[in-house]
């Protein structure tokens, strides 16, 4: 806390500073009075929160569960009782010339994470999603300290952030009117959040913790999001000068996509 003095200034500080608020309880209580003001207008003749996305169907629930672990020694940071290792050949160019089964596999951890995680592996994590899908992935914090997830490419409705276990009957908890729409979001000790996400942007996109050092030693994946007509509606062609490498080093260009 500092006091600013101005020129010909009049009187002196305030003496009724309130106090700096103590541990996260005031944190969370803050993050459920983020609400949008639904009678204001937006950049289009529609009001803001006219995109009614609590009467979407669900069509597919992911809970991540950050762990931490020893690997052969090492500390590791896990999802799901698996800790993100980069791959030689990266994974969208895999994607893109067809041979992703060489470097990864899809859908390596389970969408419901293990009661137990006896053992960590070390591999590329890549969820295959189904475009123009409506997704719900709840990040469930098993751990003291507060973590903090991104996602690339989408801004999700924050829906929830509760202490304790998710499970299916939290969904009566949800904001399902007013929430916000961001791209990164606190999980307290002990506790969970739940976004909603609509998965209209194809591509390969990140999900990664912000807290840097459980972001390089494996706390993310990446969600890929094909096109299915193959079309540069959906998603552009690589550039025409991209630098190949890995296995894709040296293979023919695949066809571009179609118009």
């Amino acid at each position: 806390m500092g006091i600013i003095r101005y020129l010909n200034g009049k009187g002196g500080p305030s003496s009724d500073i309130p106090k700096p608020p103590v541990g996260w309880a005031w944190s969370l209580n803050q993050f459920r009075t983020f609400r949008w003001n639904l009678t204001a207008s937006a950049a289009r003749p529609n009001p803001q929160g006219s995109y009614k996305y609590g009467g979407i169907n669900i069509t597919r629930t992911i809970t991540l569960a950050n762990t931490a672990e020893k690997v052969d020694g090492k500390l590791r940071y896990a999802i799901n009782g698996v800790s993100f290792e980069e791959p030689a050949t990266p994974l969208k160019l895999a994607e893109y010339y067809g041979v992703a089964d060489k470097v990864f596999k899809y859908n390596n951890i389970p969408d419901e994470p293990p009661a137990e995680i006896s053992k960590v592996a070390l591999e590329p994590i890549v969820l295959n999603m189904t475009h123009k899908s409506f997704v719900e992935i709840i990040f469930q914090n098993r751990e003291t300290a507060i973590q903090s997830w991104h996602v690339d490419g989408y801004a999700f409705f924050a829906v929830a952030v509760e202490t304790g276990q998710w499970s299916p009957e939290k969904r009566m908890n949800y904001n399902l009117l007013d929430a916000v729409s961001r791209h990164t979001i606190q999980v307290f000790p002990h506790s969970w959040a739940a976004v909603l996400i609509s998965l209209d942007n194809c591509g390969m996109w990140n999900i990664r913790s912000e807290i840097w050092d459980r972001h390089y030693l494996g706390q993310q994946l990446y969600i890929s999001l094909l096109s299915p007509n193959r079309s540069v509606r959906d998603e552009y062609n690589l550039p025409d000068d991209v630098m190949t490498c890995g296995v894709v080093e040296g293979m023919p260009r695949p066809p571009p996509f179609s118009s």
